[in-house]
């Protein structure tokens, strides 16, 4: 970045930041940002700095950090003899004591360019120190240059970044997978999540013969997701008078310019695998996504707090990244500061000791394995066969793979066979009324699932419609009351069009017969209702076991929580001979009663898939896609459920 906001003290273009927003009609990006000069006192002494902990990184944790710290260049001004390690150092310490640890686990730092304000020797020499800490430890790091640490682009020869950061200082360095051939533009592969990830950082002018080998590299590591760090990708469109350093829509504040447009054109546009841009050099901070040639999302950020108390301070973000959740948590914060006493803090000190607004702590909601599967696809589990399910004691087990084409319907009196081989077939019954598509083969299915196929149920009430299926009259697990017992699994999705006054309480497995036929009375009895019920409740799509037992007059009700529509949950309800557990994808739910409800009470009436009966009269049918069901005579770990592997 420019001192004043004008010419880059190394750019020979002979254009400004400002002067270049300007040529695109765009407002300046940046005011002026003041040098510091010499540290104040409390900066080395308020800070409790010491050895750093163990580079430890959980290589396999599907959360992760990826650090980055921008332009730190006015801690490195030796010329002005202005030089103060402390802050950056007190950042590296904080980056290697954070790796591996269940908060954060800190995988990599990137540093974003502008390491020195005036590319002089002497700062040089201190900013090699700064890195020793990183180096000491083992840290993995990137560095890139910045327009204040060299001039003109990656062609210029040697020059004092080039001896102090070029390729040579990584000849140690696990993560390091080579350079171009000037030494200016590098990748850097880690580990995290349990697979590899590139990580490019460029010259902040990388000519051609940089962008050929940087796609080279991305083409020789086709499976991998990649990182784009440089100095200058995406601008700010907006400068720092606008004040909390914000301005519309915080995730679309950044703007393609110049020499982001070129590096978009040359590099990211045509690699689907880049999904991630960092930049500094702009302030303020800004963000923006846009489209590659494959029609996914490019995350493109500006990181720069060069004009905050200190010139930053060494400040980082933290870019958190949580596969199970789908989502990047960033937030930014200042180590130096944070380990000083906060009531030795100044005030300017304690504003940046962590920054929080919209542009500087918010949340990226990305689908890995959908982003990513162009290149690295998630393997599909294969189907098993119903013989590898059938474990001691089962009773039951229907499955829907195999027997009509997707799309096509079930028709009325239809069977579908009872795998276990104890004769517990079901018919398919349709209510008056009722469409021909109400009931039909799907493709569709969890991915754990054993079959790779489901029934798609197309019902509901006001009218009633539907059509669903029942057991025998005769099949023997009517009259099975599970006295030591028992497991029921199944698969269900439900669709967006799921509405709680037409599809609420609608039942996936039911048993008909009336609590009030079997004489049950007592607390939270509904005479009416089924002696048990595996349903969707008309609040937030929550799954219910409601049962009657055997040694109590009123029912036992298991709950779980709001299930979202378009995703395939696993539900299963297990029972040990004394209490009944409800899990969610092989979680436990919260409303598990300590209430002892041996077996479920029977009136030897038959078992509805998808139907639901009250007051014996069936009342409303499912809605939704209904996978795998079985039903077994005894308790099975989670090891043993249909999802096991």
């Amino acid at each position: 970045m420019s001192i004043h906001g004008d010419t880059p003290s190394h750019d020979t273009t002979g254009q400004s930041r400002r002067g270049l927003l300007r040529n695109a009609a765009l407002a300046g990006a940046g005011a002026a940002a003041v040098g510091v000069g010499a540290s104040p006192a409390f900066a080395a002494d308020a800070a409790k700095t010491g050895k750093a902990g163990t580079w430890r990184p959980d290589q396999t944790a599907l959360q992760f950090t990826l650090a980055v710290m921008p332009d730190t260049q006015f801690l490195y001004w030796g010329s002005q003899d202005s030089v103060n390690r402390t802050p950056q150092e007190e950042s590296f310490r904080y980056i290697i004591e954070n790796s591996g640890t269940a908060d954060n686990n800190i995988v990599f730092m990137a540093h974003l360019g502008d390491l020195t304000q005036d590319a002089d020797p002497l700062s040089f020499q201190e900013v090699d120190k700064a890195f020793a800490v990183l180096d000491a430890h083992g840290a993995a790091y990137s560095v890139l240059a910045g327009n204040h640490d060299v001039s003109g682009d990656d062609s210029r020869g040697d020059t004092p970044y080039l001896q102090t950061m070029g390729p040579q200082r990584f000849r140690h360095s696990k993560t390091f997978a080579g350079s171009d051939e000037t030494g200016y533009n590098t990748a850097h592969i880690f580990q995290a999540a349990g697979r590899p990830w590139l990580l490019l950082a460029l010259d902040w002018r990388t000519t051609d013969q940089g962008y050929a080998w940087a796609n080279k590299v991305i083409k020789a590591h086709p499976k991998m997701p990649v990182i784009v760090t440089s100095h200058d990708i995406v601008a700010s469109p907006y400068d720092d008078n606008v004040f909390p350093y914000e301005s519309g829509d915080p995730e679309n504040n950044a703007v393609i310019v110049g020499n982001g447009q070129a590096m978009w054109d040359k590099l990211i546009n045509d690699n689907d695998q880049v999904f991630l841009t960092l930049n500094g050099h702009y302030w303020p901070p800004g963000r923006m996504t846009q489209k590659n040639a494959s029609g996914n999302d490019v995350h493109m950020h500006i990181t720069n707090y060069q004009n905050r108390y200190f010139g930053g301070g060494g400040m980082i973000r933290l870019y958190h990244f949580d596969l199970a959740r789908n989502t990047i948590d960033v937030e930014t914060i200042n180590p130096w500061i944070l380990a000083q006493d906060p009531e030795s803090r100044t005030e300017l000190a304690a504003e940046i000791a962590q920054v929080t607004g919209p542009v500087d702590n918010f949340s990226m909601a990305i689908d890995f394995d959908e982003r990513f599967a162009s290149f690295a696809p998630v393997a599909v589990r294969p189907a098993r066969p119903a013989s590898k399910e059938l474990v001691k004691g089962t009773l039951a087990y229907w499955r829907f793979d195999g027997q009509g084409a997707p799309g096509t319907s079930l028709t009325a009196g239809q069977t579908i066979h009872d795998l276990s081989g104890k004769g517990n077939d079901l018919t398919v019954v349709t209510l008056p009324g009722t469409a021909a598509d109400a009931l039909t083969w799907s493709a569709d299915h969890h991915p754990d699932q054993p079959a790779h196929a489901s029934l798609k149920f197309v019902g509901g009430r006001n009218p009633l419609h539907g059509t669903y299926l029942t057991t025998g009259e005769k099949a023997p697990l009517n009259a099975e009351t599970f006295k030591s017992g028992y497991t029921i699994e199944t698969f269900v999705m439900m669709p967006l069009d799921w509405d709680a006054g037409k599809n609420g309480w609608a039942s996936i497995l039911s048993r008909r017969g009336s609590a009030g036929d079997a004489g049950k009375h007592g607390k939270n009895t509904d005479p009416g209702e089924p002696l048990a019920q595996l349903s969707i409740s008309n609040n937030g799509r929550e799954p219910q076991f409601n049962h009657y037992p055997l040694n109590n007059t009123y029912p036992t009700t298991n709950w779980g929580h709001g299930l979202v529509e378009l995703k395939w949950w696993h539900l299963a309800v297990v029972n040990d001979g004394r209490y009944t557990r409800l899990y969610v994808e092989g979680a436990p739910v919260a409303d598990n009663p300590s209430r002892v409800s041996q077996g479920i009470t029977s009136l030897g009436l038959p078992w509805l898939v998808g139907g639901h009966a009250y007051a014996g009269a069936i009342d409303m049918v499912f809605h939704g896609n209904v996978g795998d069901i079985r039903i077994v005579n005894r308790p099975l770990s989670r090891d043993e459920f249909l999802t096991g592997k």
